[in-house]
C-alpha cells in the first residue's frame, strides 16, 4: 500500500503541477511561463540515478519537472520535487547529490523543494553543510511538511494543490478516527473542489480518482453516500462517467472471478480512465507490465 500510496500523490503532483507552483512560489505569475506547459523527466532522473535503486532507494516519489520562464529567451529551470514520508539516513546529502547531478547534466537553474509527508513530528532537513580544511558547502533548499498550514489554511486557497495536500494530511491522520468521520471528511473536500468553480469536468474526474482512491473507505454505505454527494454537486450527467469509473477502479462493484480477472479490469479502467504510463498503471494495479501491455492490445483490438 505504501507504493501505491507513493505513486497516487506523485500522479496528483503531476496532474495540480501549476497550482502546486502557485502553492510553494507567491511570485509564480511573475517567474513562470504557464502557457508553455511542463515536461516531466522521470526517465532523465533515472539515468542520472541508477545506483540508487540497486541500493533499495525508491523511484517512484522523485519528480523532475522541466518548467519555461517569462525572460523572453530560451531559458527554462528545473524543479526537483522530493515526496518522503519516512527518516531517511544522510537526507540533506541526498537532496545535494540531485542538486549538483542535475546541474552538471544540464546547466540550468535548479529550485529544490522537499515535502514531507509523515508525522507532525517528523524531522525536515533544510539544507547540507559540509566543511573540511577552509572549504566549506552550504546548500539549501525548500521544505514543506505537510502540517505546515491548517486545513481551514488549506481550503481558504482555493488551490487544487491545497486539496491534494489536504487529502494526504487525512490519510496520515485516518488511524485515528472511525470511517464515518472520515466519510464526511472526504466529502468536505470534494465540496471545496466543486464549489470552486475553477475545474472541468475532466479537472474534477481526476481528482475525485485519486481522492476516492487515496482516502480508501470500505463501507459501502459510507461509499454510497460520497457517490450520490458528488451526483448532486456535479449533476448526475457529468458524474455517470466519473462514479462508474472509480467503482470499477476500486472494485465496488464486486467483481468475483479470481485475482486475473481483478487484476486485468483495474488495468482497463486505469487505461480507458487516465493517461498514466505503463510502469505507473502496473505499479497501481500491482501486476506485471506485460500485463498492462497485453490489456492495451486488447483495448485495441476491440475485445
Amino acid at each position: 500500500m505504501r507504493k501505491k500510496n507513493d505513486i497516487l500523490l506523485k500522479s496528483a503532483f503531476e496532474e495540480s503541477f501549476a497550482d502546486l507552483l502557485y502553492f510553494f512560489f507567491k511570485d509564480a505569475d511573475v517567474v513562470f511561463d504557464f502557457e508553455r506547459g511542463f515536461d516531466f523527466m522521470d526517465k532523465e532522473l533515472a539515468e542520472l540515478f541508477p545506483d540508487l535503486e540497486k541500493k533499495g532507494g525508491d523511484r517512484f516519489v522523485d519528480m523532475l519537472v522541466k518548467t519555461y520562464l517569462k525572460t523572453g529567451v530560451e531559458e527554462y529551470i528545473l524543479v526537483h520535487i522530493e515526496i518522503q514520508d519516512g527518516a531517511i539516513k544522510n537526507f540533506a546529502q541526498r537532496m545535494f547529490q540531485y542538486y549538483y547531478r542535475i546541474l552538471d547534466r544540464f546547466e540550468v537553474e535548479v529550485a529544490a523543494l522537499a515535502v514531507f509527508t509523515g508525522k507532525q513530528d517528523q524531522k525536515q532537513p533544510s539544507e547540507y553543510r559540509k566543511d573540511f580544511l577552509g572549504t566549506e558547502i552550504i546548500y539549501k533548499y525548500n521544505s514543506y511538511h505537510i502540517f505546515d498550514h491548517t486545513e481551514d489554511q488549506l481550503l481558504s486557497m482555493d488551490n487544487l494543490f491545497a486539496l491534494v495536500i489536504l487529502t494526504a494530511q487525512k490519510v496520515s491522520l485516518s488511524f485515528k478516527i472511525p470511517e464515518s468521520e472520515l466519510g464526511e471528511q472526504r466529502l468536505g473536500i470534494v465540496r471545496a473542489l466543486v464549489e470552486s468553480k475553477r475545474y472541468d469536468n475532466e479537472k474534477i474526474r481526476r481528482f475525485l480518482f485519486f481522492l476516492k482512491t487515496f482516502i480508501y473507505i470500505e463501507n459501502s454505505e459510507i461509499n454510497g453516500k460520497f457517490d450520490s454527494e458528488v451526483n448532486l454537486l456535479t449533476g448526475n450527467e457529468t458524474s455517470m462517467g466519473i462514479i462508474e469509473a472509480i467503482k470499477m477502479i476500486t472494485l465496488e462493484e464486486g467483481i468475483e472471478k479470481g485475482e486475473y480477472n481483478k487484476t486485468y479490469e483495474i488495468v482497463k479502467n486505469l487505461i480507458v480512465n487516465t493517461d498514466f504510463e505503463i510502469s505507473k498503471v502496473a505499479a497501481l494495479a500491482n501486476c506485471s507490465e506485460s500485463l498492462v501491455e497485453k490489456v492495451q492490445e486488447d483495448l485495441r483490438l476491440g475485445k
